[in-house]
């Protein structure tokens, strides 16, 4: 088990310094610009706009936010330590996918402009 732990815990490490990366790349959208971009990247893929993000990926994403809020746990939190880790493992991927796919549509926006609200 301690092992488990060990690569749970590198592998959260590598997916945060992934990120860290990505945005701290010159010319990167920054950590500003992906937050704000979520709402917009969430409503141009429920239109069909944007197709770097699937209906599949956005259930992933709305799995993860109700695991994270649920009080049902694969660990429960009453396990001190261990009971909070799967849930600091699931929003650490939640927020570093997020971030790497509004940067994605961030960069998406600036060579293909959605359609201006008029026409949709």
């Amino acid at each position: 088990m301690a092992k488990a732990a060990k690569a749970a815990k590198a592998g959260r490490a590598a997916a945060t310094w992934r990120a860290y990366r990505e945005v701290a790349q010159p010319g990167s959208p920054g950590i500003g610009s992906r937050i704000k971009a979520l709402p917009r990247m969430i409503r141009a893929a429920l239109r069909g706009h944007y197709p770097g993000l699937t209906k599949g990926k956005l259930a992933m994403f709305g799995a993860a936010v109700a695991y994270i809020v649920s009080p049902i746990d694969a660990i429960p939190d009453f396990l001190l330590g261990i009971g909070v880790v799967d849930d600091f493992g699931v929003f650490l991927w939640l927020l570093t996918s997020l971030l790497g796919e509004g940067g994605r549509y961030v960069e998406w926006e600036r060579q293909d402009p959605p359609p201006h609200p008029e026409t949709t």
